[in-house]
């Protein structure tokens, strides 16, 4: 039952604020006084104390056919000039509504009220915008993977065949080519040899003869 009330409380709020929005407020000129030649408060100091938006309304109050209200531009503004209105309100109760911001100009009909002080500067506030909501970003699990630039493959080099060595050759080839001894060389030394011995063993024997003989 507690959360019903609430929530229809919620509903209310929520209708209300939207209607505020919509509809804007009602600000009546010069409070009580209205619209006058001579205000107790200037009219410049009565804006400043507010705050306008846009579609927000100004209420003037004065008497029909004696008075008037004059939206003019800036020069006029400050010129008093009655000539060349933007828009005339006449009926007694005009109500202006903001329809955009920036500044708003509003004078006296007549010249001489205007000079007198019958004058009024408005300005609405610039519209606030509600921030859009930026989708989010992706996670890092579905997030894309960034793609590497692909290399060109290389070139295959050619196949080249080792050199083929050369033989080495033994560094000293008079060895191995070398021819054997002869043979009659080697039987002229065995023969010196064995006739060398024999003369030793005669010389030998004939000094034993002597040394016998004696």
């Amino acid at each position: 039952m507690g959360s019903k009330r609430f929530l229809g409380f919620l509903w209310i709020v929520t209708v209300l604020s939207f209607l505020s929005s919509t509809q804007g407020y009602k600000f009546y000129v010069g409070g009580k006084e209205g619209w006058v030649v001579s205000p107790s408060e200037k009219y410049n100091h009565w804006a400043e104390r507010n705050r306008f938006q846009v579609n927000d309304t100004l209420l003037f109050k004065y008497r029909k056919g004696s008075d008037s209200v004059l939206l003019v531009t800036r020069e006029a503004y400050y010129s008093c000039n009655t000539s060349n209105p933007i828009q005339s309100l006449t009926d007694g109760d005009s109500i202006f509504t903001f329809d955009r911001s920036g500044p708003f100009f509003f004078i006296g009909g007549n010249a001489d009220n205007c000079n007198k002080g019958q004058k009024l500067i408005v300005v609405v506030l610039a519209v606030r915008h509600k921030p859009q909501k930026q989708p989010p970003s992706p996670s890092p699990s579905t997030a894309v993977p960034a793609t590497r630039p692909v290399s060109p493959a290389p070139s295959p080099v050619p196949k080249t065949n080792p050199p083929v060595e050369s033989p080495k050759t033994s560094d000293t080839p008079s060895d191995i080519d070398a021819p054997a001894p002869a043979p009659s060389e080697q039987k002229s030394g065995s023969l010196g040899l064995v006739c060398s011995t024999s003369l030793v063993l005669g010389f030998s024997v004939w000094v034993s003869m002597i040394l016998r003989s004696l």
